[in-house]
């Protein structure tokens, strides 16, 4: 196994873990935890995607990561209120 395999597998099964908590209600869709995971697993897939030059992933995950992080900072500024 690879360097780019190992970062793309572990961002995947945070992504996976993710959701899979979430479905079963072990932590809230609207949750920090949820946006924090999904952002670090995002981002290590973007990264291996870019690593092998696969771009079409590379925008997918970019964007999921762009996505989770904004999801992030709404759930910390609702907190703040």
């Amino acid at each position: 196994m690879t360097y780019n395999d190992i970062i793309g597998l572990l961002g995947v099964a945070l992504i996976l873990i993710a959701y899979f908590l979430n479905t079963e209600a072990l932590i809230p869709v609207n949750g920090k935890l949820f946006y924090v995971v999904n952002v670090i697993g995002a981002a290590l897939a973007c990264y291996a995607s870019f690593l092998i030059s696969y771009w079409p992933f590379v925008i997918l995950e970019g964007t999921w990561t762009l996505v989770s992080l904004y999801g992030l900072m709404k759930t910390m500024r609702i907190g703040m209120t």
